[in-house]
């Protein structure tokens, strides 16, 4: 490298001989700007031994431009005390100058004559206009300087990287500690407008890790938001370049800014011109320049040192816009209060926190319920306590507790709201401690046009679409299991879906899932690409080719509608345009004639009761009994009372009540010795915080809640109602960057501050509800099956409706699988009729959280063909 410092002269040992050294002329005299172009020019095209490295080039720009500069100060009588200085901005002044980039100067004066202004500026800036070397130059006093700094948002975060060259230094100072302490003064005000800035950057150069041809500069993720976190760190709002774990993904921003700046050199040295977005006809040779290997390495490169600097600006901008101070009224409020949310999870400011008892060490479980928190309402992840989990948490031991699988599917049943906190996972090193097999598919670049995310994200991108056809499928649980890992095995040098099944053995023993599910998810993943392939490419007309499908998944019902469900959640998370009516009708018209070769399911049949369960039933009127279950939180409530209409409806209510978020429910009714029937409902259940209440508290609520002294749904809907849980949309009115950072937003949710206010509960539907019909064991009974997402009192206002439309339940089992419930009642219809079916249908459904209104392109019932609309009066079989 010629030179160290600015200001000296060339390195005494340069003697190579091979034309002048850079920083001297041809005849060993000063520069000259038509030298300082040449050199510029070999620099960057020397080949072979000559050819310095990305950060090398930089340096010796750096070096070239400072020792031209003040050589040519001193010429012009830029000198200390001279009430002169030259102020570098942009890549000169962050010691940056690539290849092609601008030079960008301020001449400072000290209210000098403009007759010397004059002489000095075109004596600066004449040379190097002549020479063709780009510039970007202004002449300006301190005032001046600051008074265009305190009106454009732009020009203050330039000044913010202002350095000193040469001249008075003095004069320089005052510039650049000035233009920092008014920008620590005024941000409170400007921040919404800093914000605002980075949105439309972002709108207009899009998001740097899932486009083919990314802007490595303006993008999101790229060099401008690590730019942005520096000036927020100045503001003294953030530490601005935090480094992640060192086992994290790209090890930190600070690393990941640097590959940009490197592949943004590389990509000016070959274009050969200050070009910021990378052309996929240049990507192989920028690859083999930085040995990084070809194109599709390059765009790995890129994703994932996009995606960690895209994770560093939200927290950096959720971080600054907290403490931010308060302004107005807002001064006069209490600190934040923790709501809790989940064991050892809770609210506190816009952000999913630890609780003050949580321990981490001893609770692997705990990254699933901060994750499933963050998804459920919205709310970001603290930053903090990824670090502390990550620090802490151990692993889960194989296979998985019950209740970690829940919360997994909590997590993969929110729909798009799984992205941010499966992201920010991701990028802290936790979600590879969940799924080792994801280090081989992160940051992978697809292998064709049509896809427009990498794989991991394609597969976060399956499973969230998925999420919205759960009630389509009889196992929501392994739809979206196998949504999340069905591409699993790419990247790996076999056929994927070969791989990605034995993969999903591996994943699904990890998971804890029964054998029989473990197979079904194998098999999923294994012929995930079986109905798209066979429907687009065959005669479905032919019997022959519906035999073939039955054939090949062995004639499974479940296993048929999984795959039709995945196929359309595929199609959507590829790209725009992959799915459409004619693939859709094509698929749904296979699985139609596939589905009439398959035998229909038996009928659901109660589970008869344990000896311990009939003792409890037989001991007195009214009954209940808590006990622990097989997790650290999960309880079996036991509740007896005399059978009697509406009494169901009483008995969950006065669960939900305390609390307590039911699992599972079996209900069932026996003759006891004395003659009289008593009911008998057995309620798996999971504490939402704290220790669940005593048995005693729920045997006298459940006989007031009978005796009509409480009204357990008026009570349920109060709950729901005055719940201080931000929604979802309220929390995210800033995408991508969290409740902080939401400061001057519109959204009547959130403070001028971006504080999220208080607001309805995050209780939300991702896929549509649906009633199916099936007959009973008995003729006089019938069976109807309910699918929906939870809500807090689901089963009490279900069968509240039921009861009110004169249907007697016999027996019923509710299951709990993630987000998800499906709901087999046996019930005996007063009026066993279509009409009086859809009635009780629509009744049921209207009872059910509502939908989230969803873009046209998730629209549709797609492949849910195969399994019934989804309307009232659709059979199961």
């Amino acid at each position: 490298m010629p030179f160290v410092n600015s200001d000296r002269g060339p390195a005494s040992d340069d003697s190579s001989g091979a034309g002048p050294r850079p920083g001297m002329g041809p005849g060993g005299g000063p520069l000259a700007a038509t030298d300082l172009a040449r050199t510029r020019r070999q620099l960057t095209e020397a080949t072979g031994a000559g050819r310095l490295d990305a950060a090398g080039l930089r340096q010796v720009l750096v070096d070239l431009h400072e020792f031209w500069l003040t050589s040519k100060a001193a010429e012009l009588g830029i000198k200390p005390h001279s009430g002169l200085a030259i102020v570098a901005v942009g890549g000169l002044g962050r010691g940056e100058m690539l290849p092609h980039s601008d030079l960008d100067l301020i001449l400072l004066h000290d209210d000098l004559a403009v007759e010397r202004l004059s002489e000095v500026a075109d004596g600066l800036w004449y040379p190097l206009w002549d020479a063709n070397i780009p510039l970007d130059h202004s002449v300006r006093t301190v005032p001046q300087a600051l008074q265009v700094a305190a009106e454009d948002t732009t020009a203050a975060l330039g000044l913010l990287e202002a350095r000193h060259i040469v001249g008075d230094e003095d004069l320089s100072s005052l510039l650049i500690g000035g233009v920092r302490q008014q920008w620590r003064t005024e941000i409170r005000h400007r921040f919404p407008e800093v914000v605002e800035h980075a949105q439309d950057r972002w709108r207009r150069a899009g998001d740097i890790a899932h486009r083919a041809e990314p802007d490595l500069k303006n993008g999101r993720g790229g060099l401008r938001d690590v730019q942005l976190l520096g000036a927020l760190a100045i503001a003294q709002l953030t530490d601005g370049m935090g480094g992640l774990r060192p086992d994290s993904p790209n090890a930190g921003p600070q690393m990941a800014y640097h590959r940009l700046l490197d592949i943004r050199t590389e990509l000016h040295r070959i274009a050969g011109r200050p070009r910021e977005q990378v052309r996929a006809q240049d990507a192989d040779e920028m690859g083999a320049s930085l040995r990084i290997g070809d194109r599709f390495d390059l765009a790995r490169v890129i994703s994932d040192s996009a995606r960690t600097i895209s994770y560093s600006i939200d927290v950096g901008l959720r971080t600054a816009g907290n403490a931010l101070p308060r302004r107005g009224l807002s001064k006069l409020r209490r600190s934040p209060i923790r709501r809790p949310l989940d064991e050892g999870v809770v609210e506190h400011n816009g952000e999913i926190v630890l609780a003050r008892n949580a321990i981490p060490s001893k609770d692997p479980g705990l990254i699933l319920r901060v994750a499933s928190a963050s998804a459920r309402t919205g709310l970001p992840i603290s930053a903090s306590t990824l670090s502390r989990l990550a620090d802490y948490a151990p692993e889960l031991r194989e296979p998985w507790p019950a209740e970690a699988l829940s919360d997994l599917l909590v997590l993969l049943g929110s729909g798009h709201h799984m992205i941010d906190p499966i992201e920010a996972l991701d990028r802290t090193g936790l979600w590879g401690r969940l799924l080792p097999e994801w280090g081989a598919v992160r940051d992978l670049p697809p292998r064709d046009a049509v896809h427009t995310w990498t794989v991991d994200r394609h597969l976060v991108e399956t499973a969230a679409y998925a999420s919205s056809m759960t009630t389509r499928v009889s196992r929501p649980d392994l739809l979206v299991l196998g949504a999340l890992i069905h591409d699993l095995g790419k990247g790996r040098g076999a056929d994927h879906s070969v791989v990605g099944a034995e993969l999903a053995v591996q994943v699904g023993n990890r998971f804890g899932l029964w054998p029989q599910d473990v197979d079904v998810l194998s098999d999923l993943v294994r012929h995930h690409l079986l109905l798209p392939t066979i429907a687009t490419r065959r005669d479905l007309d032919d019997p022959a080719t519906a035999t073939e499908v039955a054939e090949t998944l062995g004639y499974d019902r479940v296993l048929l509608e999984l795959l039709a469900a995945l196929a359309e959640a595929d199609s959507r998370a590829t790209g725009p345009g992959v799915w459409g009516e004619w693939k859709a009708s094509l698929i749904n018209d296979l699985v139609r004639r596939t589905m009439r070769l398959i035998d229909g399911e038996t009928p659901e049949e109660p589970e008869p009761l344990s000896p311990q369960t009939r003792a409890l039933a037989e001991s007195g009127e009214y009954a209940v009994s808590l006990t622990p279950g097989e997790g650290p939180h999960t309880f079996t409530v036991v509740m007896v009372a005399p059978d009697a209409p509406g009494l169901l409806s009483k008995m969950a209510g006065v669960v939900a009540l305390n609390g307590l978020r039911s699992h599972s429910a079996t209900v069932q009714g026996i003759e006891t010795a004395d003659g009289q029937r008593r009911a008998v409902n057995t309620f798996v259940v999971v504490p939402t915080f704290g220790s669940p209440p005593e048995a005693g508290l729920l045997r006298q609520q459940l006989i007031a809640a009978v005796e009509g002294k409480i009204d357990v749904i008026e009570r349920l809907d109060a709950r729901e109602s005055s719940s201080p849980i931000p929604t979802i949309g309220s929390v995210n009115a800033t995408p991508g960057i969290g409740a902080g950072a939401a400061a001057g937003s519109t959204d009547p949710a959130v403070d001028g501050a971006g504080h999220p206010k208080n607001a309805v509960p995050a209780l939300f539907a991702i896929a549509p509800p649906r009633v199916l019909w099936a007959p009973a064991p008995s003729d006089d009974e019938v069976l109807m099956e309910l699918r929906t997402d939870d809500r807090l009192g689901l089963l009490s206002r279900v069968s509240k409706v039921i009861e009110q439309q004169g249907a007697d339940v016999r027996w019923a089992k509710v299951t709990t699988l993630g987000p998800t419930v499906v709901d087999n009642f046996c019930l005996r219809l007063a009026d066993d009729t279509p009409q009086a079916r859809t009635a009780l249908a629509d009744a049921v459904i209207a009872a059910c959280p509502p939908p989230q209104p969803r873009s046209d392109d998730d629209k549709g019932d797609g492949a849910a063909g195969a399994t019934g609309s989804g309307r009232s009066g659709v059979p199961i079989s």
